[in-house]
C-alpha cells in the first residue's frame, strides 16, 4: 500500500531576528515538524489548535542558564540520596492530538519516569506515562509567551510546578498548579522541598559577573546547612 509523506507545513515567515509567533495549525502539521528527520535545532509547541516553532541554534545565554539548572538539581538532590529523580529537560512531551511541547527543564521525582523502548517515538506520551513533577523554560527572548501561552499549555497538561527563568532579569517566576487547573505564583518550590525561590534568584545573580559553574558552587555552599 502506498504511503503518504507528511510535509512540514509552511507557516507565515517571520522577519529575521523576530520572536516566533503562535499560529493556527493542526496536530498533523505539528507532527510534521517533530517527526521530520531533516529538521534539527528546533523546538515545537502545540496547544489546542495553535503551533509555535522556534528554529535555530541555542544561544550562549540560553545555554549558560540551561546548564546551570542541571548542576543545581544535582547539588540539591545530592543532599537526599534516597530521593529518586530523573532530569529529562529538552524531551518532547505530548498529550496526543491535543497538546505538545519541549520544556527546557523537566524533573520526575519518584518512581514512574518514562523509559524509551526501541521502535517507539522518542517522545513522552502522556497517555502512557505520568506527567513530570516540574517543567521550566529558560526565557532569554521568549519571556512573554513563557508567562502566557506556555503557562496555559503546561497547566492544561496538569503539570504540578512550572518555572520561568528570566535570563535578563536574573529571577525566577515559580508557579504551582491549583485545584481549579490554573497556576498560582509561589515563593517556595514544592518539588525541591524547602528551596526558596529567593535563593534561586540570588544564585542567578551570581551569573552577572561570574560563570554558571561558579554560581552552582555558590548555591551548593548555601544549601549545605539546610536540614
Amino acid at each position: 500500500m502506498p504511503t503518504t509523506e507528511i510535509q512540514s507545513p509552511q507557516l507565515s515567515p517571520s522577519p529575521p531576528n523576530s520572536i516566533p509567533q503562535w499560529q493556527p495549525a493542526t496536530w498533523k502539521e505539528y507532527l510534521a515538524y517533530v517527526e521530520d528527520p531533516n529538521v534539527e535545532e528546533i523546538r515545537v509547541f502545540f496547544n489546542d489548535g495553535y503551533l509555535w516553532v522556534d528554529m535555530g541554534n541555542e544561544g550562549i545565554n540560553h545555554a549558560r542558564f540551561n546548564r546551570l539548572f542541571s548542576m543545581l538539581f544535582l547539588s540539591w538532590f545530592a543532599r537526599t540520596p534516597d530521593v529518586i529523580w530523573e532530569d529529562l529537560g529538552g524531551c518532547v512531551i505530548e498529550k496526543p492530538k491535543q497538546r505538545g511541547g519541549a520544556p527546557d527543564l523537566m524533573l520526575y521525582i519518584g518512581e514512574g519516569a518514562p523509559q524509551w523502548t526501541p521502535g517507539e517515538p522518542r517522545r513522552i506520551d502522556f497517555n502512557k506515562w505520568r506527567v513530570p513533577d516540574l517543567v521550566g523554560e529558560i526565557s532569554d527572548t521568549t519571556l512573554a509567551t513563557d508567562l502566557d501561552e506556555k503557562k496555559c499549555l503546561y497547566a492544561a497538561l496538569g503539570i504540578p510546578e512550572y518555572w520561568v527563568v528570566d535570563v535578563k532579569g536574573f529571577r525566577i517566576f515559580a508557579f504551582y498548579l491549583q485545584e481549579d487547573g490554573t497556576y498560582q505564583q509561589v515563593g517556595e518550590s514544592s518539588v525541591l522541598k524547602g528551596c526558596a525561590i529567593a535563593l534561586l534568584d540570588r544564585t542567578l545573580e551570581q551569573m552577572q559577573q561570574g560563570t554558571n559553574g561558579g554560581a552552582a558552587l555558590w548555591f551548593s555552599q548555601q544549601i549545605a546547612t539546610l536540614s
